[in-house]
């Protein structure tokens, strides 16, 4: 295990957008700790990754406090120190408002809302006292520009506060030297959004380009910010042009 190289804390690291994310950091040589609800998921992440000895799965849910304090003392007795957190792990419900119900209600606020604060809140503290640091969230371009194909209040509720939050905490934080982002995808091909084949038409209406992105787009915008010395408080749509406007 190097505790020379960076430390990354990825939540939902093991499928999608967070595996790829993991996958990125580890083969430039970081150490990451992943997170997933369960063992079985970061046993199967793990193994798909090659075992690398520099990547360390801790199960929990990531709403509860106790699940992001466990990811930060793993991460700092392994590594040292923690250098990066991608807060990627949520839930996307898409629904008329009248069809969520409070299980709905409580997994989003659950999975995104506090899953996004707790890991950050000891981010802030660990990142603070060391001068330096990324807390990178990923929210949704949804959250930035609603799309009257796509009714889904929950989610643009709780990423579009997440947006502000990366604003808020991008100054609370800055005189730190930590710098805070996000990424706000639009359609990416991942387990999220099933089924691609029977619903890749409808999908590609979703963006002026007429296309879903993939994994690596969103890997490429995190990469970047994570890699910046200037950038902080910025809210990075990935989503082929889709908060450009109402098309």
């Amino acid at each position: 295990m190097s505790s020379n190289q960076k430390t990354v804390i990825v939540t939902g690291a093991s499928s999608g957008i967070g595996f790829a994310i993991a996958e990125a950091y580890l083969q430039r040589g970081y150490n990451v700790v992943g997170n997933a609800r369960s063992q079985d998921r970061l046993d199967s992440a793990a193994a798909k990754l090659g075992n690398p000895a520099n990547f360390i799965g801790v199960a929990g849910d990531i709403a509860e406090p106790a699940t992001a304090r466990a990811l930060f003392d793993r991460a700092i007795a392994a590594f040292g120190q923690v250098d990066i957190l991608i807060n990627n792990a949520g839930i996307f419900i898409a629904k008329p408002i009248a069809e969520y119900t409070q299980q709905d209600v409580e997994a989003i606020v659950g999975t995104n809302l506090k899953g996004f604060f707790y890991p950050s809140q000891l981010a802030a503290q660990h990142m603070a006292g060391r001068k330096q640091g990324h807390i990178i969230n990923i929210t949704a371009s949804i959250s930035i520009q609603p799309n009257i194909k796509v009714p889904a209040l929950l989610p643009v509720l709780i990423k579009g506060g997440l947006n502000q939050a990366t604003r808020a905490l991008a100054l609370e934080l800055a005189g730190s030297g930590v710098k805070v982002n996000s990424v706000a995808p639009g359609i990416i091909e991942t387990p999220l959004h099933g089924d691609y084949e029977s619903t890749r038409a409808f999908y590609n209406t979703l963006a002026p380009t007429a296309t879903t992105g993939v994994t690596q787009d969103v890997v490429d915008a995190v990469l970047y910010l994570s890699d910046s010395s200037f950038t902080t408080g910025i809210v990075l749509p990935v989503d082929g042009g889709g908060t450009a406007g109402v098309f």
